[in-house]
């Protein structure tokens, strides 16, 4: 019998690096902020330089730009859940590779975590991305970063009737044919019918190129029809980026709602700049709007998804257009508040309005947006606080979502601002958890009762596995904080059965009534 060949003892941690290298062509491991702290593998067969080269960057710069702002949400919840279970990208290397990306905090080292990227074995499905808010995140992530941040192109078609609005697939294609328009690292959505938004974060495109190539696709197809497009620098305007910021999305809402005649109304002809510009000269119309109370509360209802019971029913600003009043839709009105430093006038007449309402209507319970902007202004705190300590009985029936319109600057003066409020006996909800990484920030930062999952992720999960994942993992992020789920936009039975197996507590949506008045009021 033959002796068996004694084979080298190997440690634990070069057993462990094998396995990984098996699976995976890079290894990383990255800090708290999601910047790298050790980079190995195909580095250099992948992006031409080794992985040292990475150290100190934020590891969202290997993903291809238009994944990067999923990419933050998916190491939030890393951050929040200790895993990030295996999840497509593409690399931003010249080929776009398709990979696989998964992730574990690291044992034993607090605020730091390990990440493997491997190959897929099979090209990614392709497909245009679908709506605005990614491209609003995208377009404000270049100018955070503020080395050449480009432009966002507003592209808009138009026929004797008015606008075009093509069918689904030619959409869908149109979509494709800009974004290939557009470049390598382009980002194109579909804003609305007929209108496209473009973001280009190292020049400027092409727009008569690009117009062309828009206007031939739809002649192919029997559309004849003209193709306006207007470019939107994100360039430094005098602006600093909280400025920009709220303009980029009143320009992108405007745009979706009315086209080139609705930027022009909002005052853009002079780019973003242009806009806070015009928004200052609007300030003291708006305050009058505030002041006299020109808009209403639509509620409407959030219910428990087991039985359908109404919970609470949220308070819905609506402007009412009269003269004077400077914007009557209600993302804008609240977007031109907190430009021209406003916003806490526009919270304080809610509140204020609400609890009328609730005082009208015994028995329901009302819940109020507040801004990160009130949330942490110390005034405002004191002010509500005292107010609400005197109507004990109407405190007891609201509740308080913070919204992610303005984003929270002074973490501390806030979470004092919400401890005040539970104090009370009001119960806090985050707003729009998952549309961007300030509500992760704010879990770990405040002590809230509920979160309520965007609406994206509610409108997609049926079709992708991605979305119902994201859900499953923000469900069990808020049960580890004690916390419910709410999953807003819900519109049919067979989502709301849905989000009822993935563990969402409660639902909000058309299936289950209109914004519309309070009952009993």
């Amino acid at each position: 019998m033959l002796d068996t060949p004694r084979l080298p003892e190997i440690s634990a941690a070069d057993r462990f690096l094998t396995f990984a290298f098996a699976a995976a062509e890079l290894l990383v491991e990255t800090d708290a902020h999601g910047r790298i702290t050790f980079a190995e593998g195909a580095f250099r067969a992948r992006f031409g330089k080794p992985g040292t080269e990475f150290i100190g960057r934020k590891v969202t710069d290997l993903v291809a730009r238009e994944l990067r702002s999923g990419l933050g949400t998916a190491l939030e919840l890393l951050a929040a859940t200790g895993r990030l279970r295996p999840t497509a990208i593409r690399l931003s290397d010249a080929g776009r590779a398709p990979f696989s990306i998964a992730g574990l905090a690291a044992p034993g080292r607090t605020g730091r975590f390990c990440l493997t990227l491997a190959p897929l074995p099979h090209e990614l499905p392709g497909g245009p991305m679908p709506g605005g808010p990614g491209l609003a995140r995208a377009a404000e992530d270049l100018m955070r970063a503020g080395d050449s941040p480009g432009a966002v192109t507003l592209i808009e078609l138009t026929g004797d009737g008015g606008p075009i609005a093509p069918r689904p697939e030619l959409a869908a294609r149109i979509q494709e044919a800009i974004a290939q328009g557009g470049g390598a690292g382009s980002i194109a959505t579909d804003l609305g019918p007929g209108r496209y938004g473009l973001v280009k974060g190292d020049a400027m495109p092409d727009l008569g190129a690009l117009a062309n190539q828009v206007a031939g696709l739809l002649a192919r197809h029997g559309l004849p029809g003209r193709v306006g497009t207007r470019a939107l620098p994100l360039a430094d305007q005098g602006l600093n980026p909280v400025q920009a910021t709220r303009a980029l999305r009143f320009a992108l809402s405007a745009f979706a709602r009315g086209g080139e005649a609705e930027l022009a109304k909002a005052g853009f002809a002079g780019g973003l700049a242009g806009f806070v510009a015009s928004a200052a000269e609007r300030a003291a119309g708006l305050r009058r709007t505030i002041e006299e109370r020109r808009f209403r509360l639509a509620f409407q209802p959030i219910v428990l998804l087991a039985d359908r019971t109404p919970h609470h029913y949220e308070a819905l600003l609506r402007p009412i257009p009269t003269p004077g009043t400077p914007f009557d839709q209600a993302s804008e009105f609240i977007a031109l508040a907190e430009t021209v430093a406003l916003s806490e006038d526009l919270d304080w007449a809610v509140v204020e309005t609400a609890c009328e309402a609730a005082r009208a209507a015994s028995g329901a319970r009302i819940a109020c947006n507040l801004s990160g902007l009130s949330l942490q202004s110390p005034p405002f705190r004191e002010k509500l606080c005292a107010m609400l300590a005197a109507i004990p009985e109407v405190a007891r029936r609201l509740l308080v979502e913070i919204t992610e319109t303005a984003e929270i600057e002074d973490e501390a003066e806030a979470r004092r601002t919400v401890d005040a409020l539970r104090e009370l006996g009001l119960p806090i909800c985050i707003d729009d958890f998952g549309a961007g990484s300030a509500a992760f920030r704010y879990l770990r930062a405040f002590r809230v009762d509920f979160v309520k999952v965007d609406g994206t992720y509610v409108a997609n999960a049926l079709e992708s596995e991605r979305d119902r994942g994201f859900i499953a993992a923000m469900v069990d992020l808020a049960r580890a904080v004690g916390a419910q789920v709410v999953a807003e936009r819900i519109e049919t039975e067979a989502e709301a059965a849905l989000m009822r197996d993935l563990g969402v507590a409660f639902g909000q949506g058309y299936l289950f009534g209109r914004p519309g008045a309070l009952p009993g009021g």
